[in-house]
């Protein structure tokens, strides 16, 4: 009937985050994860085939949990969205699979989403408890999207049309943070540590180089190498160098990178002419990316969304928001789709 509620389930499981969250129209009702992190902590990363293994365990309590918490039974569906890609090959396969035949059983549409353009429109996500405090940008907006495997300035010009100015060619945000902060010899995941310790150091200690890029374009693996060699040249020299110099090291290269990530943005919001400015991805919920963005924001004149930090992390309610903009637009998968590991975001 029109004007009914619309209900949609979403599921992510692209990497090492089994979750489900079911929202009504933008409304969000339940939002369950079941994280991997001590799985993978021992080898220092993830691990695909582990991954994998824990998402096929999980995947239908994490799936009935947020049905239940929703309060709503599984007929009232009436669509269910999941992750095609960008990801870990067995991890969105389990997904997809899931969603495929969990959506025939019930007879309802699928809708594939995007994982990073899940990331983007985490923005819209409405909850309850908060009213009216947590406003959305309005189009177009540019959104920086860092996460652990990719960094992009995007150009949102509606839900459903989003085109990159510009990204990582090498190693992204994300994997800089943990690739430094497995050198320093933090547990797994790193980037977390580095941020709480940089809050204690000095962010002009030590300089790391700039990368220069063409465009909109980034590069991190040369910062990454540097930043390996320093800290090598100087534990040969004091073995003590890291623990006497941990927090200046973490705040000099956060410093670093959330500069390299805010140059290439300033530049992109003055040449569209743009003043609603978003992030999303794991690395959102940096703290030094967050108060450094409000400050450009106050100098710029810019409008910033900063997303809650259980919507910066890999989550199913952003794959439901998602999903649900294609579900009102008739925009459904096929019983024959495949997950893909590399997927291009909508650009129309």
């Amino acid at each position: 009937m029109e004007g009914s509620p619309i209900h949609i389930l979403g599921i992510e499981t692209s990497c090492d985050e089994t979750a489900a969250a079911v929202i009504r129209n933008d409304l969000l009702l339940s939002n369950c994860v079941a994280s991997q992190e001590l799985i993978h902590r021992y080898f220092g990363g993830v691990v695909p085939e582990l991954a994998s293994r824990a998402h096929q365990q999980k995947i239908i309590p994490v799936v009935e949990e947020a049905i239940i918490r929703a309060n709503i039974t599984k007929n009232d569906l009436d669509g269910i969205a999941f992750t095609r890609g960008p990801g870990l090959m067995g991890a969105l396969l389990v997904g997809v699979s899931f969603a495929k035949s969990f959506a025939l059983s019930l007879d309802i549409p699928m809708m594939e989403v995007n994982h990073l353009e899940g990331h983007v429109l985490a923005h819209f996500i409405r909850r309850e408890t908060e009213g009216n405090l947590w406003k959305s940008p309005t189009f177009p907006f540019l959104c920086l999207t860092v996460s652990g495997g990719h960094t992009q300035i995007i150009l949102v010009s509606d839900p459903l049309q989003m085109e990159i100015l510009g990204e990582t060619q090498d190693d992204a945000a994300g994997e800089a943070f943990d690739k430094a902060a497995k050198i320093l010899g933090f547990p797994y995941p790193g980037g977390p540590f580095i941020d709480k310790l940089a809050a204690n150091g000095n962010p002009d200690s030590f300089a790391f180089p700039h990368p220069q890029m063409p465009g909109y374009e980034f590069s991190f693996s040369g910062l990454k190498t540097s930043f390996l060699n320093f800290i090598h040249s100087n534990v040969n020299r004091d073995a003590d160098f890291i623990d006497r110099h941990k927090a200046d090291i973490c705040a000099s290269l956060q410093y670093r990178i959330v500069q390299i990530l805010l140059e290439k943005l300033t530049r992109a919001a003055e040449e569209y002419k743009i003043k609603d400015i978003a992030i999303a991805g794991g690395v959102s919920a940096n703290s030094g990316l967050r108060a450094a963005l409000l400050m450009a924001g106050e100098k710029m004149g810019w409008n910033v969304f900063i997303p809650p930090i259980e919507f910066c992390t890999d989550n199913a309610a952003m794959i439901a928001m998602a999903g649900y903009h294609k579900f009102v637009r008739g925009k459904f998968a096929s019983q024959q789709i495949t997950p893909l590991a590399r997927m291009p975001i909508v650009t129309g």
